[in-house]
């Protein structure tokens, strides 16, 4: 029997991808702007050294910078969508190249800008403050001005500001093999069909009930990043390598505080996760055991941990039937959310299905001038892809909302902000099916066992990567080498360390911190953390305070990029400066646990 491969691009139907034409109509148009936008980043040189003389000049400043900016985003969104769509389409690529080398050079001609700001005397920078004219600036102008102990003078920003390309090659290559270049292989799924293994479907062969298949699955897959551990090693090691640089030129005490700097969190954030966390360990240890029992197994191996634990469930969910469970779903959060949402959804904002070359895992993304549109890799069989739609659902209404409420200046929300939106969706999921299988036990256990894993993954795990990502950037600052041996060694004590002796820990585990894609942006995981925990105290308050605690949450979907995300929260109604959301995430974690063995064990 011939294997099921995955499709090439060309052949997936024009209704399941996404529709770029807000963006441009044709390629043609893209080239002839860019054109224009290459031709027009040589006017910055017209208000080089003139920000100081006049609130007007400052004005005029700031809004071509920020106009021209606005128009080289849509630029680089089509370019990125596009080369995401298969990367391994050359013509796109190259398009993708010179959007990014186009930033590039935009950066270092508005290098000045933030030097020239900080120079300006307090005393007339305050009066240009108190300028109506200036108002819509303010709070960009006080970011700029944040960063004064770390801003250089003009000729090494310029200098700092044509480094990004290059040091983005570690990112680059790592992107090139693991989308492109690295194959899987096929697999027999048991029910007669050789299936190509991929990045889109390697969870839901985890989930698979024979336990031949998962293992199969697993080692295959580790396999063929052993293959290439040398040099997958030498690019994160180079990556942290360029954060390091970053953080020594710019005055930070370390990477991540310079990483932190920008969204003005406190490294005590990320300290009390990580402590928070560990020390609340034993409720997970506890599950584990739990699901080596309900699995039967003498140990429970890497393979053996996203099977659900009851069988027998049908969790197939088309596309078209994940979006009407999603806007089901949601549906506390009023019209105001769910019309536009399911209108963006069945209409073009959505590329759906995989496709050869197509990027790996998913994400929403979009600009000023665009829908936010959103790269899945749906799969029917996988309940995570229902999880994964409206997990993404949630940043593209993010979007929404913060493109509607607030100007170009101030639209931009932070990652931290920004993962507290898309795990508040999957909490609302997850309680709507909780209450639509109410009357089936066997769906009660696999649902709450579904939460209980997400709340791992999304917590606990990307906590373990938010410590590793600690650890590696600590030794490349106290000049400690990162070489192969070093990375896996570092990360199995880890493994060890979050999940104690429930799991055994297999070599080609250690293999998986040379995988995650995340790590290429340095202490971004730790947000996923940070936002489920958030997260959980505002889904709990939605869904027994009513319509005012509705408005507040969609309130702060409106913030944009108006304040930092701590003060965002904050007017929410959650203060992540403390440790309280993560140790309330982690009883929400131990309760769920609870529920689960009770359920299990009335079957």
């Amino acid at each position: 029997m011939k294997p099921k491969t995955v499709p090439d691009r060309k052949d997936v139907p024009a209704a399941d991808r996404w529709d770029l034409t807000p963006l441009f109509r044709s390629d043609a148009d893209w080239e002839a702007f860019y054109i224009e936008l290459d031709r027009d980043i040589a006017t910055y040189d017209a208000f080089r050294g003139t920000l100081h003389r006049s609130v007007d000049q400052l004005r005029q400043g700031l809004e071509f910078h920020l106009r021209l900016t606005r128009r080289i985003e849509r630029l680089y969104t089509y370019a990125h969508l596009k080369s995401d769509e298969d990367k391994a389409d050359q013509f796109y690529m190259g398009c993708y190249q010179k959007a990014v080398g186009l930033l590039t050079r935009a950066s270092e001609r508005s290098s000045f800008i933030p030097p020239e700001v900080q120079s300006i005397s307090d005393r007339t920078l305050h009066r240009f403050l108190q300028d109506p004219s200036v108002k819509e600036f303010c709070f960009y102008i006080e970011k700029i001005l944040r960063y004064k102990p770390h801003t250089l003078d003009e000729k090494t920003e310029s200098i700092l500001a044509m480094s990004r390309d290059a040091t983005r090659a570690c990112s680059e290559i790592f992107g090139q093999l693991d989308t492109v270049d690295m194959t899987f292989g096929t697999i027999a799924d048991g029910a007669g069909n050789e299936v190509e293994l991929s990045h889109g479907n390697f969870i839901t062969f985890l989930m698979h009930p024979n336990r031949e298949i998962r293992k199969t699955a697993f080692y295959q897959y580790y396999r063929a990043y052993g293959e290439h551990k040398h040099t997958l090693a030498a690019t994160l090691a180079y990556s942290v390598k360029a954060d390091h640089f970053y953080s020594r030129v710019r005055n930070f005490a370390s990477c991540r505080a310079g990483a932190l700097f920008e969204d003005d969190v406190s490294e005590t954030v990320y300290d009390n996760l990580i402590q928070t966390v560990k020390t609340n360990l034993g409720p997970l240890f506890t599950y584990l055991h739990f699901r080596k029992r309900c699995l039967g197994l003498d140990a429970l191996q890497p393979y053996d941990i996203y099977v659900p634990v009851i069988q027998g469930i049908d969790s197939e969910t088309s596309y078209d039937t994940g979006v009407q469970t999603c806007i089901e779903a949601l549906s506390p959060l009023g019209k105001a959310y769910t019309r536009p949402l399911e209108q963006g959804l069945r209409g073009g904002w959505v590329d759906r299905y995989e496709n050869r070359g197509k990027r790996s895992g998913a994400y929403s993304s979009g600009c000023f001038d665009s829908p936010p549109y959103i790269l899945l890799n749906y799969q029917d069989r996988n309940l995570d892809s229902l999880y994964t739609l409206i997990h993404e659902a949630g940043h593209s209404m993010h979007s929404y909302f913060s493109i509607q409420s607030q100007p170009y200046v101030d639209h931009q929300y932070t990652i931290f902000a920004a993962e507290v939106a898309s795990t508040f969706n999957e909490i609302l999921l997850t309680r709507h099916l909780l209450d639509r299988y109410a009357g089936s036990p066997r769906m009660t256990v696999y649902i709450l066992n579904r939460e209980i894993d997400n709340i791992r993954a999304t917590l606990i795990r990307q906590t373990m990567f938010a410590e590793f990502e600690l650890i590696v950037h600590r030794r490349v600052e106290k000049n400690q080498p990162l070489t192969l041996e070093n990375l896996t060694r570092l990360y199995r004590n880890l493994l060890k360390a979050y999940f104690g002796d429930a799991v055994k820990i297999d070599p080609a585990l250690e293999l998986e911190c040379l995988r995650i894609p995340h790590f290429y942006r340095s202490f971004y995981v730790y947000q996923y953390a940070t936002g489920v925990s958030a997260a959980i105290a505002l889904a709990d308050r939605v869904l027994t305070e009513g319509d005012g605690a509705r408005d507040t949450y969609l309130n702060f979907l409106t913030l944009g990029g108006s304040k930092f995300p701590i003060d965002e929260l904050l007017q929410a109604g959650v203060d992540m400066r403390t440790p309280e959301p993560v140790e309330r995430a982690m009883a929400y974690f131990e309760r769920l646990t609870s529920r689960l063995m009770d359920a299990y064990g009335r079957l």
